[in-house]
């Protein structure tokens, strides 16, 4: 559709202004209301930011690369259920009239390219799991749902009946919205909940999982509770993940990954994309696992409910889920990921990991066909472990030169400064744990 009948369709809706969204490098959402009426130009320049208070654009407070332009992409627009007479947008970054090289979007559509150079269509599916909170009136975080306290709260239908109105507001906006929406369930643990959608093209799941997070904190808010992205709110109870489900297929439409007549399907493209994310897994961890607490997910714990499916081991297996890289008929789950994460930098760093791994010829070591957890229990040898914390996670990702290039170094550059910062501040601080421990010990 051109601008104009864009307009019009939108305005016969009751349409009459436009949520021009983007993420920061930290992949929050952010963005502003604007006319409808003037869509022309939020399409050819873009809704203008000042740069230096948007997270990671790495732009000054003068000149005219000092303003961050979010563009807005046409076939993006679409009535927001939540918002009545507001559309969404997506929109990409520029400054200086340039496509703007930390914008993460634009730093996934560059991996795209080469991808499509190969002839080559780059398909994700992607799990949101997240839990629902509250504070109490001291301040402390808990579980929404006072009720919800079983030990082993997996698929917990009688926590479904009482978060009815939420899953059922989720159902009809995510619907609306043009989500094909497979299931809802309540995870492993308190509070915990998974709700599942179709497989897009890279860069529109990417998109999608970001209006998803939009409709969820909005709903969520409405039914006085917090959507919560933290991978690890409870030390004692499972983290939430967000796993990619990746495949390829070529111009003919045909699976790149996939050979029949392999033993676990994956063709030699897939074992040297596994391979791939296998090799740069410590770099990965930065940009897919990307906070503090993301460690506190990848952690060798037990959990009250009994399950952890945390992927700390860097390997490979068929239907292996104790294991970073589960294979599934030819598909690739990459299970590093947990929801704090910036989506686009984690696919498109996922994306050139597997490249190089394409390239290079790299090959994985041999599958795991046990459970992992079961061989450090009966203290069998292991394979190599991710970083233990994001200061380790951040200079693998320094150093792993091959990835940073790939990505472009003005990005990387401005994500690592920005994450040693947030470790270093976290560093510094002295927790209750700290106090307990030390301070009477000595």
């Amino acid at each position: 559709m051109s601008i104009e009948s864009t307009i019009e369709a939108l305005a016969a809706r009751g349409i009459h202004s436009v949520l021009t969204q983007f993420s920061d490098m930290h992949g929050v959402a952010k963005g502003k209301l604007v006319p409808l009426q003037n869509l022309r130009e939020w399409v050819h320049s873009g809704a203008g930011f000042a740069g230096p208070s948007i997270w990671g654009t790495g732009l000054g407070r003068f000149g005219k690369r000092s303003e961050y332009y979010g563009r807005v992409q046409l076939e993006s627009l679409r009535p927001l259920p939540f918002m009545p007479g507001v559309a969404h947008a997506v929109c990409d970054g520029y400054a200086g009239g340039e496509a703007l090289a930390t914008c993460s979007r634009q730093l996934l559509k560059r991996q795209l390219e080469r991808l499509k150079e190969r002839g080559w269509t780059l398909w994700v599916g992607i799990e949101p799991e997240f839990f629902l909170l509250r504070q109490d009136q001291q301040g402390h975080w808990l579980a929404a749902d006072g009720q919800d306290r079983l030990d082993k709260p997996s698929y917990d239908l009688k926590s479904i009946h009482r978060n009815r109105g939420f899953l059922e507001d989720m159902r009809l906006a995510l619907t609306e919205l043009g989500f094909d929406l497979q299931q809802m369930d309540h995870e492993d643990a308190c509070g915990q909940y998974e709700i599942n959608y179709r497989f897009d093209a890279a860069l529109a799941a990417a998109d999608r999982y970001m209006l998803f997070k939009l409709t969820a904190h909005a709903i969520a808010e409405k039914h006085g509770m917090t959507f919560s992205c933290m991978p690890k709110p409870f030390a004692n109870a499972p983290g939430s993940g967000l796993h990619f489900h990746l495949s390829v297929t070529d111009a003919q439409g045909l699976a790149v990954f996939t050979d029949d007549a392999d033993a676990h399907q994956l063709s030699v493209q897939g074992y040297r994309f596994v391979a791939g994310l296998l090799h740069h897994a410590d770099g990965l961890s930065a940009l897919c696992a990307p906070t503090v607490n993301s460690y506190k997910r990848l952690a060798c714990s037990s959990s009250a409910s009994g399950t952890t499916w945390s992927p700390v081991w860097k390997s490979y297996g068929e239907n292996n889920r104790t294991c970073l890289v589960r294979t599934v008929a030819g598909r690739i789950e990459w299970r590093l990921p947990d929801p704090s994460c910036n989506v686009y930098a984690a696919i498109a760093a996922t994306l050139a990991a597997g490249l190089n791994g394409i390239d290079q010829g790299m090959l994985p070591p041999p599958a795991c066909d046990t459970d992992l957890y079961q061989c450090q229990a009966a203290g069998a040898p292991m394979p190599a472990r991710l970083p233990r914390d994001l200061g380790c996670a951040i200079e693998a990702l320094a150093i792993d030169h091959a990835l940073t290039s790939a990505l472009g170094e003005a990005f990387c550059d401005e994500f690592i400064k920005l994450k040693r910062q947030e470790w270093d501040e976290y560093s510094q601080q002295v927790g209750a744990w700290e106090m307990r421990r030390y301070a009477d010990a000595f």
